[in-house]
């Protein structure tokens, strides 16, 4: 096996990013990062996150390729082992351009007719393996996300959204998923945080934890949070998170 200095290689803990491993896209704290020492010591450990590896690293810090036995940015679609770069897949190559145009076209009309209290930049993040969609934008400020947060919980913007992009194309064989404050995902079916657990199928692993905080349905850690390959764990906030895995690693031992 590739990790068989770990005390238990057999074991995996996977994590997705915003308010698992830190608050909705801010940083880890200092105390995250020595409780995952500590768990990699024992553990082969990895991150899975809808974002870029880009934003992933100014959230995690410069060194997440070192930090972690794996890093599956965009669910997977781009993966590290042990810093090496796994095989990768597009969105833009699955989709093509005549649709993807269709959808751009139509996402955009839509938002320029909602009622929103700001508009900020960047309403579609065009990613690798996916396309982030944000009513608000996503140059939005830490203060300003939390807002649009609390006011989409009232007019949930993004769920109408999501119901409204899946009766305008139901032949595309797309997934949309909310997750974070601002954004929702598009991706194609299958594509989803699920996706990350094939590059790990031939390492042996008998056990594969996963921490989530969106493990409701339509949430983005939904379907790996109920995979059967998997044992999910639903976290408030990065405190649950350490939390948990003080109850099952034993970390302070």
């Amino acid at each position: 096996m590739s990790f068989s200095s770990k005390e238990d290689p057999k074991t995996l803990v996977l994590f997705d990013v915003d308010g698992t491993l830190t608050p909705a896209r801010l940083t880890i704290s200092e105390e995250m990062k020595s409780t995952l020492e500590k768990l990699r010591k024992k553990v082969v450990i990895g991150f899975v996150g809808g974002s870029d590896l880009s934003k992933q690293v100014e959230q995690l810090g410069p060194n997440v390729l070192t930090d972690f036995d794996y890093c599956f940015s965009e669910n997977g679609l781009t993966a590290y082992k042990l810093g090496k770069e796994l095989a990768s897949q597009s969105f833009i190559k699955w989709i093509g351009e005549e649709k993807y145009n269709k959808l751009a076209k139509f996402i955009l009309r839509y938002l320029s007719d909602l009622d929103l209290p700001i508009r900020r930049g960047t309403f579609i993040e065009f990613r690798h393996g996916m396309i982030n969609v944000s009513p608000i934008g996503r140059n939005a400020s830490t203060q300003e996300r939390n807002e649009y947060d609390e006011f989409d919980k009232k007019a949930k913007i993004r769920e109408d959204m999501v119901l409204a992009l899946k009766k305008e194309f139901p032949d595309y064989g797309l997934t949309y998923s909310i997750g974070g404050q601002i954004s929702f995902d598009v991706f194609p079916t299958g594509w989803d945080k699920t996706y990350c657990l094939q590059h790990v199928k031939d390492e042996g692993f008998e056990n594969i934890h996963f921490f989530g905080d969106k493990t409701y349905k339509g949430g983005n850690d939904y379907e790996i949070y109920n995979d059967e390959r998997t044992i999910g764990h639903a976290v408030n906030n990065p405190n649950d998170t350490i939390r948990i895995l003080n109850e099952i690693f034993k970390l302070d031992n």
